[in-house]
């Protein structure tokens, strides 16, 4: 259940984040102007979403800490998932927390939420626990080559995950990872992969936006298009996700992502939480993933999540690109993180928006032209199978 039950919270008063990356920035901005104000707690001294609100600095690990929070704002939430649940735990104690710590934890270990997703019929790719190199082996007995090898905590963006085509690989998997408890997971060879944002308020209404194709670059997002996908695949999705959303008494926005096999829908993981592949909604649709998750945690009352129009969100990894140039594009919404440059990290996001398909391409192709290399390359696979970037 829910931390709380009905817990409006007035404008003007504090909401506490245990995170202070991008996402929690993002969250900031959204509700600094329903009138609210922030404090994010955070171990690194340059945490962007410091612009956005107070900084608490501490280890995730606090609870003192994060008991320190939960006196300080009236109502938590959390930007990313690999906070203990420990320390949601505490925050819970004295301040409401949303989405609640029973959510944060199934979603940590990726046994863990296999097995629950199972339970609530929700599909999935085929999977075996490794707790030993004999486990390893008696897994790909029954998955075969190729599968996945993936430790079961901690891993985001590729990381903590390898693929295992043969015995080289499963041998430089195993001196990589085998220290730890990993899953074993069917291979699956999608036809597309894809996501879903849902919100759910204090008192159950439910708002979900399009189902998303995304791309990905080296285990990372690098490419998000909205509202590709039929209405069947959508119903699919919306199906699957109310079967969490009610398991939990969920309350914020809540990510399930899927790959597309064979026109079935099944689901790789899952995120409690505002999420990289929903950013479009900030610039594409009525009311954002972010604007949402601050009313829902607030008790206030959900916006609209429908389009406003066509949106492509493509990430900055690694460093940003000529702003001077690509701001010549139309519809083209800039985000800077204010983050510190490094290979393989996300400094920042634009949404291309227009008000039509071809437009968008359009556009997009000129994005291409500019940035050339990788992106013309990312750019292509939406333009494959009946799922892509046309009209």
């Amino acid at each position: 259940m829910n931390s709380a039950v009905d817990h409006a919270v007035p404008a003007g008063q504090r909401i506490g984040v245990l995170g202070g990356g991008q996402l929690g920035r993002m969250l900031g901005l959204a509700g600094i102007p329903l009138g609210f104000r922030f404090v994010f707690l955070d171990p690194a001294a340059d945490a962007c979403a410091s612009a956005a609100g107070q900084l608490l600095r501490a280890d995730f690990s606090d609870t003192s800490a994060a008991r320190k929070l939960a006196g300080l704002v009236d109502v938590a939430t959390f930007d990313f998932e690999n906070v203990p649940e420990t320390t949601a735990r505490a925050l819970e104690e004295t301040c409401p927390l949303y989405p609640a710590s029973n959510a944060l934890g199934a979603s940590q270990d990726r046994l863990a939420e296999k097995d629950l997703l199972c339970q609530l019929g929700i599909a999935v790719p085929a999977y075996y626990p490794v707790s030993s190199r004999t486990d390893l082996l008696e897994g790909l007995d029954r998955l075969g080559y190729p599968a996945v090898l993936k430790t079961r905590r901690l891993g985001y963006d590729g990381k903590g995950q390898a693929v295992l085509r043969d015995q080289e690989d499963l041998e430089r998997a195993w001196q990589k990872l085998g220290d730890c408890d990993l899953i074993l997971e069917e291979f699956v060879a999608f036809e597309a992969e894809c996501s879903l944002i849902a919100v759910r308020a204090q008192q159950g209404e439910t708002r979900y936006w399009p189902l998303t194709q995304n791309v990905h670059s080296n285990g990372i997002l690098a490419l998000s298009l909205p509202g590709v996908f039929n209405e069947a695949l959508q119903a699919e999705a919306e199906n699957q996700m109310r079967k969490l959303l009610d398991h939990f008494d969920y309350c914020g926005v809540l990510t399930m992502e899927f790959f597309l096999w064979k026109g079935y829908l099944l689901v790789n993981e899952i995120a409690p939480r505002v999420h990289n592949s929903g950013h479009w909604t900030i610039d594409g649709a009525a009311c954002s993933q972010f604007e949402n998750h601050v009313r829902a945690i607030a008790g206030l009352p959900l916006g609209d999540s429908s389009m406003t129009g066509y949106s492509l969100m493509f990430n900055w990894i690694g460093e940003m690109p000529d702003q001077k140039k690509l701001m010549a594009v139309p519809g083209l919404h800039w985000h800077d993180y204010g983050k510190t440059a490094r290979p393989g990290r996300k400094i920042g996001h634009a949404t291309l928006t227009a008000a039509s398909r071809s437009q968008l391409e359009d556009n997009a192709r000129r994005i291409a032209e500019i940035e050339g290399g990788e992106f013309s390359a990312l750019l292509e696979i939406l333009n494959k199978g009946d799922h892509g970037f046309h009209d």
